[in-house]
Protein backbone atom coordinates (compact mmCIF):
# COMPACT_ATOMS: atom_id res chain seq x y z
CA UNK A 1 0.00 0.00 0.00
CA UNK A 2 1.33 3.26 -0.92
CA UNK A 3 1.01 5.86 1.99
CA UNK A 4 2.16 9.95 3.09
CA UNK A 5 3.95 9.32 6.58
CA UNK A 6 2.34 12.03 8.96
CA UNK A 7 5.44 11.67 11.06
CA UNK A 8 8.82 10.13 11.46
CA UNK A 9 9.23 6.39 11.46
CA UNK A 10 12.21 4.57 12.98
CA UNK A 11 13.76 2.74 9.34
CA UNK A 12 10.88 3.63 7.50
CA UNK A 13 10.93 7.40 6.57
CA UNK A 14 10.22 10.80 7.59
CA UNK A 15 7.63 13.05 7.43
CA UNK A 16 6.03 13.53 4.16
CA UNK A 17 7.86 10.85 2.67
CA UNK A 18 5.42 8.89 0.23
CA UNK A 19 6.72 4.70 0.47
CA UNK A 20 4.93 1.30 0.34
CA UNK A 21 4.27 -0.74 3.22
CA UNK A 22 2.46 -4.16 3.44
CA UNK A 23 -1.40 -3.91 3.21
CA UNK A 24 -1.90 -5.22 7.12
CA UNK A 25 1.03 -3.08 8.85
CA UNK A 26 -0.78 0.36 7.00
CA UNK A 27 -4.12 -1.25 8.25
CA UNK A 28 -3.15 -2.16 11.73
CA UNK A 29 -0.91 0.42 12.78
CA UNK A 30 0.13 3.27 10.61
CA UNK A 31 -3.44 4.53 9.51
CA UNK A 32 -5.02 4.01 12.68
CA UNK A 33 -2.52 5.84 14.88
CA UNK A 34 -2.26 8.61 12.54
CA UNK A 35 1.44 7.88 11.83
CA UNK A 36 0.43 8.01 8.28
CA UNK A 37 -2.14 8.63 5.55
CA UNK A 38 -3.39 6.81 2.57
CA UNK A 39 -1.54 8.32 -1.19
CA UNK A 40 -4.20 10.03 -2.96
CA UNK A 41 -4.26 13.39 -4.76
CA UNK A 42 -6.13 15.46 -2.11
CA UNK A 43 -3.61 14.10 0.27
CA UNK A 44 -0.67 14.78 -2.05
CA UNK A 45 -2.03 18.36 -2.24
CA UNK A 46 -2.27 19.02 1.57
CA UNK A 47 1.09 17.58 1.90
CA UNK A 48 2.80 19.79 -0.71
CA UNK A 49 0.76 22.71 0.88
CA UNK A 50 2.46 22.04 3.91
CA UNK A 51 5.92 21.36 2.57
CA UNK A 52 7.59 24.58 3.29
CA UNK A 53 6.69 23.60 7.22
CA UNK A 54 7.79 20.25 7.27
CA UNK A 55 11.25 21.42 5.95
CA UNK A 56 11.50 23.55 8.76
CA UNK A 57 10.57 21.27 10.88
CA UNK A 58 13.45 19.10 9.69
CA UNK A 59 15.88 21.46 9.80
CA UNK A 60 15.20 21.99 13.58
CA UNK A 61 15.26 18.04 13.81
CA UNK A 62 18.87 18.06 12.21
CA UNK A 63 19.95 20.77 14.81
CA UNK A 64 18.83 19.20 17.49
CA UNK A 65 19.89 15.44 16.44
CA UNK A 66 23.65 17.42 15.83
CA UNK A 67 23.42 18.54 19.61
CA UNK A 68 22.40 15.25 20.89
CA UNK A 69 24.65 13.77 19.41
CA UNK A 70 27.27 15.49 20.64
CA UNK A 71 26.30 14.88 24.48
CA UNK A 72 25.81 11.29 23.78
CA UNK A 73 28.78 10.45 22.09
CA UNK A 74 30.47 10.73 25.34
CA UNK A 75 28.27 8.51 27.42
CA UNK A 76 29.54 5.46 29.01
CA UNK A 77 26.92 3.54 30.81
CA UNK A 78 27.66 0.32 33.79
CA UNK A 79 24.58 -2.31 34.60
CA UNK A 80 24.77 -4.60 36.78
CA UNK A 81 23.05 -7.65 36.67
CA UNK A 82 23.01 -11.42 38.50
CA UNK A 83 25.71 -13.66 36.65
CA UNK A 84 27.72 -16.73 37.26
CA UNK A 85 31.20 -17.14 37.60
CA UNK A 86 31.81 -17.50 33.66
CA UNK A 87 30.25 -14.59 33.24
CA UNK A 88 26.89 -15.67 31.65
CA UNK A 89 24.15 -13.58 32.83
CA UNK A 90 21.09 -14.75 34.60
CA UNK A 91 18.39 -13.05 32.27
CA UNK A 92 19.73 -9.93 29.25
CA UNK A 93 20.32 -7.19 29.02
CA UNK A 94 17.67 -5.04 26.70
CA UNK A 95 17.43 -1.74 24.94
CA UNK A 96 14.69 -1.07 27.78
CA UNK A 97 17.60 -1.44 30.39
CA UNK A 98 19.48 0.55 28.53
CA UNK A 99 16.64 3.19 27.82
CA UNK A 100 16.02 3.41 31.81
CA UNK A 101 19.79 4.08 32.11
CA UNK A 102 19.77 6.87 29.52
CA UNK A 103 16.98 8.47 31.71
CA UNK A 104 18.72 8.55 35.23
CA UNK A 105 21.52 10.89 32.89
CA UNK A 106 18.17 13.15 31.76
CA UNK A 107 18.49 11.70 27.99
CA UNK A 108 15.19 10.83 27.03
CA UNK A 109 15.21 8.10 23.66
CA UNK A 110 13.00 5.88 22.40
CA UNK A 111 13.49 2.60 23.02
CA UNK A 112 13.05 1.59 19.32
CA UNK A 113 15.72 3.99 18.72
CA UNK A 114 18.42 2.03 20.78
CA UNK A 115 19.92 -0.87 19.23
CA UNK A 116 21.68 -3.27 21.34
CA UNK A 117 24.36 -5.87 19.87
CA UNK A 118 22.21 -9.75 18.81
CA UNK A 119 18.51 -7.38 20.39
CA UNK A 120 19.85 -8.60 24.02
CA UNK A 121 23.32 -8.92 25.99
CA UNK A 122 24.19 -12.07 27.43
CA UNK A 123 27.29 -12.12 28.97
CA UNK A 124 29.18 -9.68 30.88
CA UNK A 125 31.53 -7.15 29.07
CA UNK A 126 32.13 -3.85 26.64
CA UNK A 127 29.91 -3.20 24.42
CA UNK A 128 28.82 -0.69 21.73
CA UNK A 129 25.20 0.72 21.98
CA UNK A 130 24.12 2.58 18.54
CA UNK A 131 21.01 4.91 19.10
CA UNK A 132 19.49 6.20 15.38
CA UNK A 133 19.02 10.14 15.92
CA UNK A 134 17.41 12.05 12.90
CA UNK A 135 17.85 11.10 9.23
CA UNK A 136 21.17 8.88 9.28
CA UNK A 137 23.02 10.08 12.63
CA UNK A 138 23.95 7.69 14.28
CA UNK A 139 25.26 7.99 17.98
CA UNK A 140 27.22 4.91 19.68
CA UNK A 141 27.91 5.25 23.87
CA UNK A 142 29.97 2.54 25.48
CA UNK A 143 28.12 -0.05 28.29
CA UNK A 144 29.60 -2.13 30.53
CA UNK A 145 28.06 -4.46 31.72
CA UNK A 146 29.05 -6.37 34.98
CA UNK A 147 28.14 -9.18 37.86
CA UNK A 148 27.46 -8.10 40.92
CA UNK A 149 30.49 -9.76 42.33
CA UNK A 150 32.78 -7.45 39.61
CA UNK A 151 31.27 -4.05 40.72
CA UNK A 152 31.67 -5.04 44.36
CA UNK A 153 35.65 -6.04 43.65
CA UNK A 154 35.51 -2.88 41.35
CA UNK A 155 34.06 -1.01 44.08
CA UNK A 156 37.09 -2.19 46.90
CA UNK A 157 40.03 -1.60 43.90
CA UNK A 158 38.50 1.61 43.79
CA UNK A 159 38.08 2.71 47.45
CA UNK A 160 41.53 1.22 48.15
CA UNK A 161 42.99 3.34 45.18
CA UNK A 162 41.55 6.57 46.88
CA UNK A 163 42.84 5.64 50.40
CA UNK A 164 46.11 5.21 48.60
CA UNK A 165 46.39 8.42 46.72
CA UNK A 166 44.70 10.01 50.26
CA UNK A 167 47.35 8.74 51.83
CA UNK A 168 49.91 9.91 49.93
CA UNK A 169 48.88 13.58 49.49
CA UNK A 170 48.68 13.80 52.96
CA UNK A 171 52.43 12.43 53.35
CA UNK A 172 53.52 14.84 50.70
CA UNK A 173 51.47 17.65 52.33
CA UNK A 174 53.58 16.79 55.24
CA UNK A 175 56.92 16.47 53.70
CA UNK A 176 56.18 19.54 51.96
CA UNK A 177 55.19 21.10 55.61
CA UNK A 178 58.50 19.90 57.32
CA UNK A 179 60.66 21.20 54.25
CA UNK A 180 59.21 24.73 54.56
CA UNK A 181 59.88 24.75 58.26
CA UNK A 182 63.07 23.41 57.83
CA UNK A 183 63.99 26.07 55.59
CA UNK A 184 62.23 28.96 57.56
CA UNK A 185 64.56 28.25 60.18
CA UNK A 186 67.58 28.44 58.05
CA UNK A 187 66.98 32.01 56.62
CA UNK A 188 65.66 33.18 60.06
CA UNK A 189 68.63 35.83 61.12
CA UNK A 190 70.74 34.70 64.12
CA UNK A 191 70.10 36.81 67.51
CA UNK A 192 73.14 39.34 68.16
CA UNK A 193 74.48 39.29 71.47
CA UNK A 194 73.89 41.78 73.78
CA UNK A 195 76.10 44.35 73.81
CA UNK A 196 78.09 44.84 77.26
CA UNK A 197 77.47 48.00 79.14
CA UNK A 198 80.77 49.67 78.99
CA UNK A 199 81.16 52.11 81.91
CA UNK A 200 81.49 55.70 79.64
CA UNK A 201 81.57 58.11 82.80
CA UNK A 202 84.72 59.13 83.90
CA UNK A 203 84.96 59.77 87.76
Amino acid sequence: MKIILNQDVVHLGEEGDVVEVKDGYARNYLLPTKTAVIYNKANAALFKSRAAAIEKRKAEKRAASASLKERLDGVSLAITVPAGESGKLFGSVTSSMVQAELAKLGFDIEKKKIEVATHAIKMTGTYSITVHLYENDLSHIKLVVMSEAEKLAAEKAEAEAKAKAEAEAAKAAEEAAAAAAEETAEEAPAEEPAQEETASEEN
